[in-house]
């Protein structure tokens, strides 16, 4: 199992068709796969060899999807960026990985020269955007031109294939590891999920997360074309399912709804969206409705998942999305194992719960990753007993199906981006006038959980919201940064000291069936 094999067949079976639709420019396959075997010269040239880092900091492009097969190509390994986080969480993902190469646009070169200034792993700065090569950077486009194309490295099955970064627990980021056999086999449960793919299929999501990688090889496996917008915006996506017969997507809930309620949604033909796929968060009910009346000729497939299980874990058909399928009420479930997913809901002792009991979600299968970089410890935490444990609190029905309920986890999931609390808590922390404080998800119409920072000040310092959010932005991403802070004299306890969470969450989520 190796992952430029989907690129190889589509060259030997349809060389001519089109493999990539981005604004203006559209390319073959043919095309492509030179590209891709120039790119990856490029990139050993450098110095990549089997299992080097790369990585790609860029807004959703062709070219990103060209930097993903050339880095597999030449045998390395993919490092995507988050676009949302900021220079020092870059530069910390960077050095933690030893990622000595980073492919940057034109939307991110700036980003770039201040991560380059204070990573100590980066050596290589490769500009693949529209303008002039900024200067302390390599312009990618002439070397490709100017490179021989090179032959595949033929790496594969538990050869490194990503390093993806996601939250930590203790404030760091933590390195996914997964493998060529990881990423294709979570493909395979979309392909064989029942529910088809292609052949035409649109990006919008961001393409660093391992949402759209996995739409990316699961459509790449059926030879379907990819058409490319820089980042969702929803005139953008309609015009791009109108004008390039688009059939399937995958977005998240907060995208769905700013399509469905979108006000010159019927300007548009949207008659060619067959299936769309959509996961990170959870889509209220109302949300649901709204959206499949407004695509009423549109398919709708849950998956659910985290970036640990490359990243599918349960499918939840287009047939419980229906009005006639949602009497049945599993549309509130997360659906059920994927084709190539073992799934089990455990208690504390990790052996199985009675159907309809809460517990944890854990999984196993051929897409459960390598590890976590350069953490043992954390890696066998979370896959004791060869299952990843997911910290997702649910329950199972008597036909497999899975109910998420809670978050056993300190993580919120806001607009499906995973924040954790610790990282945020080290943020809010660090202001001088703060003396302690807690941060937890709340209920958001819009982004399903929003952070909520409870903070206990000084005494007598003085903070106000902004100014502790503004302390915020300089450390930690946007969108990590708090929504909304309440400050208070104190925070609830346990008898041993620790914050009682439960307790500032309770007014918030009071009177709903899921906690998340």
């Amino acid at each position: 199992m190796y992952l430029t094999q989907g690129l190889l067949r589509a060259v030997q079976r349809k060389p001519e068709a089109t493999a990539t639709v981005c604004g203006a420019r559209r390319r073959t396959f043919r095309q492509m796969a030179d590209r891709v075997a120039r790119l990856a010269a490029v990139l050993r040239s450098l110095g990549v060899a089997a299992d080097d880092r790369v990585a790609i900091l860029s807004l959703n492009s062709d070219r990103y999807l060209e930097a993903y097969l050339a880095i597999w190509w030449a045998g390395g390994a993919a490092n995507p960026v988050n676009i949302r986080w900021s220079a020092a969480e870059i530069a910390y993902s960077l050095d933690d990985c030893a990622t000595q190469i980073l492919i940057v646009d034109d939307a991110f070169a700036d980003t770039a020269k201040t991560v380059g200034k204070t990573s100590k792993a980066l050596k290589h700065l490769l500009y693949w955007g529209e303008a002039a090569t900024p200067a302390g950077m390599s312009g990618l486009e002439a070397l490709i031109d100017a490179a021989e194309p090179v032959a595949n490295a033929d790496r594969g099955g538990d050869d490194l294939a990503a390093v993806c970064y996601t939250g930590g627990t203790t404030g760091f980021p933590k390195g996914v590891m997964l493998s060529h056999a990881n990423l294709i086999s979570s493909a395979l449960g979309v392909v064989g999920s029942g529910e088809s793919i292609g052949p035409v299929c649109l990006h919008a999501a961001p393409m660093f997360h391992a949402a759209d990688m996995l739409q990316f090889i699961s459509a790449l496996i059926v030879e379907s074309t990819h058409v490319v917008i820089p980042a969702f915006e929803p005139l953008a996506a309609m015009r791009a399912i109108q004008d390039e017969g688009v059939t399937d997507t995958l977005i998240v809930p907060t995208m769905i709804q700013m399509l469905a309620d979108h006000p010159q949604r019927d300007e548009f033909n949207l008659t060619s969206l067959q299936r769309l796929f959509y996961g990170a968060s959870v889509i209220s009910e109302a949300v649901l409705v709204r959206a499949t009346r407004a695509l009423p000729g549109t398919k709708f497939i849950q998956v659910y998942g985290m970036t640990e299980l490359s990243p599918l874990i349960t499918v939840l058909a287009s047939c419980y999305h229906t009005e006639e399928g949602r009497r049945l009420g599993k549309h509130r479930s997360a659906g059920r194992a994927s084709i190539m997913s073992e799934v089990r809901v455990v208690g504390p002792d990790d052996t199985e719960m009675p159907r309809g009991e809460v517990g944890e979600v854990v999984a196993r299968g051929p897409q459960m990753m390598l590890g976590y970089w350069n953490k043992p410890e954390e890696t066998a935490a979370a896959t004791r007993g060869g299952w990843m444990h997911t910290g997702d609190g649910a329950y199972m029905d008597d036909e497999g199906f899975v109910y998420i309920v809670d978050r056993m986890k300190d993580m919120i999931v806001s607009g499906g981006e995973n924040v954790y609390s610790a990282e945020v808590e080290n943020a809010v922390a660090s202001h001088p006038a703060v003396a302690s404080c807690a941060v937890i998800g709340i209920p958001h119409d819009l982004y399903g959980e929003a952070v909520h920072a409870v903070v206990v000040l000084r005494a007598g310092a003085l903070a106000d919201d902004e100014e502790i959010r503004r302390h915020c932005r300089e450390r930690i991403a946007g969108y990590k940064c708090p929504r909304s802070i309440e400050f208070s004299a104190a925070l609830p306890m346990s008898g041993a000291g620790k914050i009682l969470k439960r307790e500032l969450r309770k007014s918030y989520w009071e009177g709903r069936e899921r906690k998340v």
